[in-house]
């Protein structure tokens, strides 16, 4: 099931790329249903929070009627940066299931790990590398079109 919700994630993340966005798609599921979809709008919005995982989270959450994502997985293209990382613990989803690293700006491993973070009262389960290579592909092409401006 893995792959299958990372290829709709990817499919955002194209979405994101078509309207000049940097690629990265979203999915949020409970029980193998897609509740909740987002990617990357930041510069159509001229919004810094308009990142993939926030939009799915709020799509997520109004589905659901509550704040509170405990039984749900969020699947995402490219390791999640320090906001969205804090919004995947203060939502309480359990589960994050990623495509890339972000060396630069991950924090569920990379740089640091926020969701396992002894400090914090939640803790969230990682799965990394689930199409890795289509994500990773996606952030190259856009990379490489942004420095050819």
């Amino acid at each position: 099931m893995n792959d299958f919700f990372m290829e709709e994630a990817l499919e955002l993340a194209k979405r994101a790329y078509e309207e000049d966005e940097v690629p990265i798609g979203c999915v949020i599921v409970q029980e193998n249903i897609i509740i909740g979809k987002g990617y990357n709008q930041r510069n159509a919005k001229k919004n810094t929070l308009y990142h993939a995982e926030i939009i799915a989270i709020d799509q997520a959450s109004r589905h659901l009627g509550d704040w509170r994502l405990e039984d749900c997985s969020i699947y995402v293209t490219i390791e999640p940066c320090p906001m969205c990382a804090g919004a995947i613990l203060q939502a309480r989803i359990p589960k994050l299931i990623f495509g890339a690293k972000n060396p630069k700006a991950g924090c569920c491993g990379s740089v640091i790990n926020l969701l396992d973070n002894p400090s914090f009262n939640h803790k969230v389960e990682i799965v990394e590398g689930v199409k890795e290579q289509e994500a990773s592909e996606f952030m190259s092409l856009f990379f490489r079109r942004f420095r050819e401006y």
